[in-house]
């Protein structure tokens, strides 16, 4: 098995360090393994890994969720099971946008409807 070092990781990644080290310390990437020199050493399956979790991200889900979802691409070879998580949490940021998009067009509305209550009151004062 192929190992590299945290430099070759991110490189091969297009991510930094730091992020490599958030994400081990969420939870969202397995620690490297440590040898005796300390340093860290990685696999072909990190690299993988980090590339889903910028997929998942690119979709919307925010870092918690990808936690809860990134194990089973790696548990469930047909696909199937993460698929199904990651499109229930896709329909429920479409309900959340939804209710968002209703309470912006009522926001909309409200304001519409005071800057003409505004602008009568203004004409209407304004001839005085």
């Amino acid at each position: 098995m192929d190992r590299m070092r945290i430099g070759e990781l991110t490189e091969r990644a297009g991510v930094t360090q730091r992020t490599v080290r958030y994400y081990e310390s969420i939870g969202l990437l397995p620690s490297g393994e440590r040898e005796g020199n300390g340093h860290h050493y990685y696999t072909e399956e990190t690299v993988t890994r980090l590339r889903k979790i910028d997929q998942l991200k690119t979709l919307g889900l925010s870092l918690e969720e990808i936690r809860d979802v990134i194990g089973l691409y790696f548990t469930d070879p047909s696909g199937i099971q993460p698929k199904r998580k990651v499109l229930g949490l896709l329909h429920q940021h479409l309900a959340d946008t939804d209710k968002k998009l209703e309470a912006l067009g009522q926001f909309r509305a409200d304001l519409q409807s005071h800057i003409e209550r505004f602008e009568r009151w203004l004409e209407t004062n304004d001839r005085a």
